[in-house]
């Protein structure tokens, strides 16, 4: 059942990456800025979510619900491997000052993400880990 999850999930986070992506794509001519945003939150997600759902904590929620999210929305959602395209692109197209700005912004902004949602959801419940099991920690 549990892949059932992971699978309906990743559906909905590639559909909502989608449009996120048709919506940014007029600022995005130049650098990747819609790539980015979509890490970000999802980044930040994935750090408010684990952190505020935890088994052990006041919003626990079932195996089934955290994988949904966490591994299939945020899965699906997150595109490090359009980051990393967009960044070679960037390099093989001579813009090597923007390819590295993708790089510093993406690494920098997503684990300050993680970070900032762990933060907010701690301040509602004295949690101190995101992940609970390996699948959740490993998702892709």
């Amino acid at each position: 059942m549990s892949y059932l999850w992971v699978m309906v999930g990743s559906a909905l986070g590639g559909v909502l990456r989608y449009a996120l992506t048709r919506l940014t794509l007029t600022v995005s001519a130049g650098f990747p800025y819609g790539t980015v945003l979509i890490n970000v939150l999802g980044s930040f997600v994935i750090g408010y979510f684990g952190t505020l759902t935890l088994q052990s904590g006041k919003y626990a929620a079932s195996d089934n619900v955290r994988l949904f999210v966490m591994v299939g929305i945020c899965g699906g959602f997150t595109t490090f491997s359009s980051f990393s395209l967009q960044t070679f692109d960037l390099m093989r197209s001579g813009a090597w000052g923007r390819a590295a700005a993708n790089v510093v912004l993406s690494v920098v902004l997503c684990v300050a993400a993680v970070a900032a949602g762990h933060a907010l959801a701690h301040r509602q419940v004295a949690q101190d880990a995101i992940a609970e099991t390996a699948e959740e920690e490993y998702t892709g």
